[in-house]
């Protein structure tokens, strides 16, 4: 399963259209996440002490942890997230703290070193940016180190179109630009029918 982790929040989302275009692309079904769609519970001391109580007993069946055993249970996960504020929307933050989960999508070792145990093997980060200057620590570099140090997930892409609020840019050409890289690179190919 290709899950689709949906951080967009305009309808008209220039990061949505190009994700739309890379799903389009890998031809996998997809279980979409819109975010804005999902009601997310505050991580505060009542969430935090049934979380303890839940994983101290290994209870990972309880509803609190759906989301995380989803994100776990992916094959290839697709995150759309446009760049705001020099990071992304604060619901893919609420969101990362719902999923970070031990003995779910990570574990750690008797040393003290988080291991993966998400099944994916890759992750797609689709994001837009504003302007030509785009620090990826402060966002995709956040996600891109939680997949593969916490998450076990050893491939992380970013797919991105920037300089789109630049006074008089070529919008349209931007995009359709890094659509046509999107196809070009990731175009399902077609199964050979004989061996």
């Amino acid at each position: 399963m290709l899950l689709f982790i949906n951080a967009c929040v305009r309808a008209d989302s220039r990061t949505k259209r190009l994700a739309d275009c890379l799903l389009t692309a890998l031809g996998e079904p997809v279980a979409e996440l819109r975010l804005a769609d999902v009601t997310l519970p505050p991580v505060d001391e009542a969430f935090l002490q049934k979380r303890d109580q839940l994983l101290a007993a290994q209870d990972y069946a309880d509803p609190m942890f759906d989301l995380a055993r989803q994100f776990a249970a992916a094959d290839t996960i697709v995150l759309a997230a446009p760049f705001w504020d020099l990071s992304f929307p604060a619901a893919l933050k609420a969101y990362l703290e719902q999923i970070n989960v031990v003995g779910v999508t990570f574990r750690y070792t008797p040393e003290g070193v988080p291991e993966g145990l998400c099944r994916a093997k890759k992750l797609y980060y689709v994001t837009t940016v504003g302007g030509d200057d785009f620090p990826e620590a402060f966002g995709f570099g956040y996600v891109e180190a939680l997949a593969k140090r916490f998450y076990g997930i050893p491939e992380v892409e970013l797919i991105k179109a920037t300089g789109l609020d630049i006074w008089g840019a070529p919008v349209e050409e931007i995009l359709c630009a890094c659509e046509e890289e999107i196809q070009t690179n990731h175009h399902k190919k077609e199964k050979r029918k004989w061996k």
